[in-house]
């Protein structure tokens, strides 16, 4: 039972390879960025045959606002603006993969399951998976068959400020973000504050990844969750930085099975208030 749920939101290189060869009704995404933080492209030239471009800090964010965060949700009528360019279509099997451990993945698969796409699945490994598996790669650029596809907002759970603190207190909420980040300590003059909403617990999303690049076990997956209390039996939310690693753990939290709900402005718009509480420290305090 645990792979039909794994399945339904991730897929291994060699079941996206037989999905293709099925003939399957099947559109493939990727998503492309550059590092923010060493400026290098992700895409490098090669895609998976049939995959139709797209871009991380472009196509699935709104520009920042401080009262929104760094990584707002697009607008929506934008958002259907390139989906049509895409070529999406409600009956297709929607598999998005990017170029360095799914997490520009995630965060399309969160915007286009919140904007009502029923069967949106990522690529287990990204794309370094794929080329390890020894599976075609080609250089052609596809150009999508337009479609007509209507979206809505609203269909993946969301927290705003108010509700992720009462979260933290009420149910289990999960900071997503590197350790040092969770932990906080001295900034700049002028600097945001570090640290984390009080009772949050700090669960990296990068623990749920293999050193290979892909999530690890389902089994070992629910047995990290459950040592957090996420085990089902209680509300889950995640945050992180900007709504980046949060959509990952959403997605590493959806393939055993455990709906969660994000705060899509996470830390970035929790600091722009003043007034907000922060914590510091190793412990969920």
């Amino acid at each position: 039972m645990s792979d039909i749920i794994r399945q339904k939101v991730l897929l291994a290189p060699h079941e996206l390879d037989a999905l293709r060869r099925s003939n399957a009704d099947l559109t493939i995404l990727a998503v492309h960025s550059i590092n923010p933080y060493t400026g290098e492209p992700t895409f490098k030239g090669q895609r998976i045959e049939g995959a139709i471009d797209t871009e991380a800090y472009r196509d699935f964010q709104s520009p920042p606002s401080p009262e929104k965060g760094q990584r707002p949700l697009p607008d929506i009528n934008v958002l259907q603006t390139s989906a049509r360019a895409w070529g999406l279509r409600r009956e297709s099997t929607i598999v998005i993969y990017d170029g360095d451990r799914s997490m520009t993945a995630a965060r399309a698969w969160w915007v286009l399951k919140w904007a009502g796409l029923p069967d949106v699945r990522v690529l287990d490994g990204a794309f370094p998976g794929w080329v390890a598996a020894g599976l075609p790669t080609t250089d052609k650029v596809t150009t999508a068959r337009r479609s007509e596809i209507v979206l809505t907002p609203g269909h993946m759970p969301e927290l705003d400020a108010d509700a992720a603190l009462r979260l933290a207190s009420d149910g289990i909420l999960l900071d997503a973000r590197i350790r040092p980040n969770y932990i906080g300590g001295p900034t700049e003059p002028g600097a945001p504050p570090r640290g984390h909403i009080p009772h949050a617990i700090s669960a990296p999303t990068l623990d749920t990844l293999t050193d290979y690049g892909n999530f690890t076990d389902s089994a070992t997956l629910r047995e990290m969750f459950r040592g957090l209390g996420a085990d089902g039996s209680r509300q889950v939310g995640v945050y992180c930085g900007a709504g980046m690693s949060a959509a990952h753990t959403v997605l590493a939290l959806a393939a055993v099975g455990i709906p969660s709900a994000m705060y899509v402005g996470s830390w970035s718009a929790w600091v722009h208030d003043p007034a907000r509480p922060v914590a510091r420290g190793a412990d969920p305090t």
